[in-house]
């Protein structure tokens, strides 16, 4: 954990490898990834996509995060402002909820925890909130020949939160989907691919802008689709 956070408060980003982060989750408590998983077949398309894609579907919960525990908070809408989000942003978008059953799963709750502890740890004392909002999504970008899946489709963005956490779930016949990032002159400052289960991009929304390509099938005849789960903290 010590080197984790060092990187993220060091260069406001850090890419964590699937064993290091099933091996975080698991000391949070993680079982059943598989039927954590599997609630990405049942998600809602997202309607509010101002490029008129089809392409995304998503379930939305949000929570209090703090050193005494999680709690679900009542369903609300998402909302950025344009500033962050020029495409979709601007209004207060109601996205199906995150089932009752996967919000409390043990893999959520580890995920939560374990975000909390990396970023609580990050945040200086003076500024450091009781509790912290948290944002869940859960994300399925869909791919079809001649029609590429956007995972960002704003592009390079910050989410007007202060730390971002986006961890892969799966990947099934997808080439690309490289994430990107970049200081707040837009330089580049690394990229990747996540492409195993679990794997992780952690983010210092302050600091850093992110970014992932578009995805596109490998094989024409078979469904193709990248899922994401993102957890946005920011201070109550």
């Amino acid at each position: 954990m010590g080197d984790l956070t060092f990187a993220l408060k060091s260069d406001g980003f850090v890419h964590v490898a699937a064993d290091d982060m099933r091996r975080l989750l698991g000391e949070a408590g993680l079982t059943d990834w598989e039927g954590f998983a599997e609630s990405w077949n049942d998600l809602g398309m997202d309607t509010y996509m101002a490029d008129g894609g089809r392409y995304r579907r998503r379930r939305h919960a949000a929570f209090s995060v703090s050193a005494a525990g999680v709690r679900r908070k009542p369903h609300q809408p998402h909302y950025q402002s344009r500033d962050y989000n020029a495409l979709n942003g601007g209004l207060a978008r109601w996205f199906e909820p995150v089932l009752d059953r996967i919000a409390a799963h043990p893999a959520m709750l580890a995920i939560l925890r374990t975000g909390f502890s990396i970023f609580d740890g990050c945040t200086d004392a003076a500024t450091r909130p009781p509790s912290w909002h948290v944002e869940v999504h859960q994300f399925r970008i869909e791919a079809r020949p001649g029609a590429h899946g956007l995972p960002t489709p704003e592009g390079m963005h910050r989410d007007g939160v202060d730390w971002v956490a986006v961890l892969l779930v799966r990947r099934e016949n997808v080439a690309s989907g490289e994430t990107s990032i970049h200081d707040l002159t837009r330089r580049k400052l690394g990229s990747f691919t996540l492409t195993t289960p679990m794997e992780a991009a952690l983010v210092d929304d302050g600091r850093v802008f992110h970014g992932v390509t578009a995805i596109e099938p490998v094989a024409a005849d078979t469904p193709a689709y990248r899922d994401v789960l993102v957890a946005t903290f920011r201070r109550e």
